[in-house]
């Protein structure tokens, strides 16, 4: 399986606001932390590897395209 770089929801705006609403009240520590176990969850149902590996590197990437 490949890293999907298409939209692939049905509903993205609606699933960006309960992402939003999600950190709604949170500190920035624990909005951090909220990331921190949502990736870990979405990468344990995921649960491949190479997939996995290519979306850390895409995201990384994404980093450096914003300098």
């Amino acid at each position: 399986m490949n890293l999907k770089h298409d939209a692939n929801i049905a509903d993205a705006d609606g699933l960006y606001a309960a992402i939003i609403e999600a950190h709604s009240g949170l500190s920035q520590d624990d909005s951090m932390a909220l990331n921190a176990r949502l990736v870990l969850l979405l990468a344990n149902h995921i649960g491949d590897a190479q997939v996995l590996h290519e979306a850390l590197a895409a995201a990384r990437a994404s980093l450096q395209k914003r300098a």
